[in-house]
């Protein structure tokens, strides 16, 4: 099912650069569209979704019942159910529309190309995500689904690439700091996104600072593409003239960009911050350079801002969560499915696509002295072990007490170790990592959220911790 060589990841590679460069023009013209033609594209892929949901997954067969996919406008959207994380990883087999996809296969591939990028099936690229609530989740879709995601990711950048003379068979290169593993979205991109059009130079998060120093500082990548935690550490890099890029674009992702980490970031390399949002479920959000406001790909995704309720909120008000409709993943049908993030709708842009603002999402950093640990160091390991389907990371002097609610069949000593494998290679000596299972975790009373990552002061130390939660400005699952 699963294959791993290098031969078959240089295959895989070809075939998503033909994917991204073929989808990549009709993503550029769609930037340009008027609302009329937005509202005609989202309703006929809105029909192609419910149809396809409707006869081939169980669970939406009956959650939509008396629905006609021919009939149905984008106008009645809000009468269908919602749908849940939980509800989709309890009912996963009945939600995906080929029944081969079961929750043990899935979790077996992921397991298995946690270190390289590999295809279920030969067609099916698999990813987990942690979100901002801790809860476990497991996304499927073709390569060919997978590469409209990247496209909506990367077709603004693309299309400013191009105006300014560059050509797509001589693609376009960005350095990327974000997950090391494929099973993360942004590990997916920068393992398989590596020749014309979309060129990535992968340094990791999880790498200690200086190997992604010299790595980017090897490369000279043009544009730099990053968690905010990371952009804002480079920005010192690049201060101290350890870290020497002359970029013309500077994107952050996955993480809530703080006003402070903007300024530090926009000051060392001359440019202004691109803010994103991107979810593991498909949603993209673009600001301009320097901006706050985020415009959405509404051509991929319908997202509605709705109140605790399920109302819709007028513009300029904080929405209780945002229900995704996924346009492009017709394998694992995300049909007005929960994301808890906050968004404050601003009115729709010209083209008819959603602007809003996010209430980002950004997981804590950890120093242990000097040297600072990614989150991702940590959630590879978690998120790969399917028995685990909630988490929780305090941080200790040497490395983590880790708190998870969890199925049975669990190795705890072999997940610590490979948490503590993970640590060194971040650049801690002698880390300990502990598990311990606990029926549920508490969270907040307000938001009905998980503090993730907890970080501790020892040793006379303050760790560093940023406000939030995560994704690409905020998004449940997010690279």
């Amino acid at each position: 099912m699963t294959t791993t060589t290098s031969a078959s990841l240089d295959l895989l590679r070809a075939r998503m650069a033909t994917a991204i460069g073929g989808r990549m023009p009709g993503h550029i013209e769609r930037l340009s569209w008027s609302a009329g033609q937005l509202a005609g594209w989202q309703r006929a892929r809105l029909r192609m979704l419910l149809a396809r949901a409707i006869d081939r997954s169980p669970f939406h067969t009956a959650r939509l019942a008396g629905i006609d996919p021919a009939r149905f406008e984008l106008a009645d959207l809000p009468r269908l159910p919602v749908m849940t994380k939980a509800q989709m990883m309890e009912r996963f087999e009945e939600v995906v529309t080929d029944q081969r996809l079961t929750r043990d296969v899935v979790d077996q591939h992921i397991a298995a190309s946690v270190a390289e990028a590999a295809l279920l099936f030969g067609d099916y690229v698999c990813l987990v995500s942690g979100g901002s609530s801790g809860l476990r989740g497991v996304f499927v879709q073709t390569a060919g689904e997978y590469a409209e995601f990247a496209a909506s990711l990367m077709r603004r950048a693309m299309a400013a690439f191009l105006a300014g003379g560059g050509q797509l068979a001589d693609g376009l290169v960005i350095g990327i700091v974000a997950a090391a593993s494929p099973v993360h979205s942004s590990g997916m991109a920068a393992a398989t996104a590596t020749g014309p059009p979309l060129r990535l130079v992968s340094a990791p998060a999880t790498w200690p600072t200086a190997r992604i120093v010299e790595r980017l500082n090897a490369a000279q990548p043009p544009a730099l593409i990053g968690h905010a935690s990371k952009l804002a550490e480079l920005a010192g890099e690049q201060r101290a003239g350890r870290l020497r890029l002359r970029l013309r674009a500077v994107t952050s992702v996955s993480e809530m960009l703080t006003p402070e980490d903007r300024e530090a970031i926009s000051g060392a390399f001359g440019v202004p911050v691109i803010n994103t949002f991107v979810s593991t479920e498909g949603l993209v959000g673009h600001s301009d350079p320097g901006g706050m406001m985020l415009t959405f790909a509404s051509d991929t995704c319908i997202a509605e801002c709705v109140d605790d309720a399920g109302r819709p909120v007028p513009n300029g008000t904080a929405s209780a969560r945002v229900l995704v409709t996924n346009l492009h993943n017709l394998t694992q049908p995300l049909i007005r499915y929960e994301l808890t993030d906050h968004f404050t709708p601003a009115g729709p842009s010209a083209g008819g696509f959603l602007r809003a603002s996010v209430e980002g999402r950004s997981d804590d950093v950890f120093r242990y002295g000097a040297t600072i640990v990614h989150p991702f160091a940590l959630t590879t390991a978690l998120l790969r072990a399917g028995q685990v389907r909630e988490y929780q990371v305090r941080q200790t002097a040497r490395g983590a007490d880790i708190t998870v609610v969890t199925d049975a069949g669990l190795d705890e000593a072999a997940l610590a170790a490979a948490i503590e494998q993970s640590l060194r290679q971040a650049g801690i000596t002698e880390p300990h990592v502990t598990i311990n299972r606990a029926a549920a975790i508490a969270r907040d009373p307000r938001t009905g959220k998980v503090k993730r990552f907890i970080a501790t002061s020892h040793g006379g130390r303050s760790p560093v911790a940023r406000p939030g939660s995560e994704t690409q400005a905020g998004g449940d699952g997010h690279g």
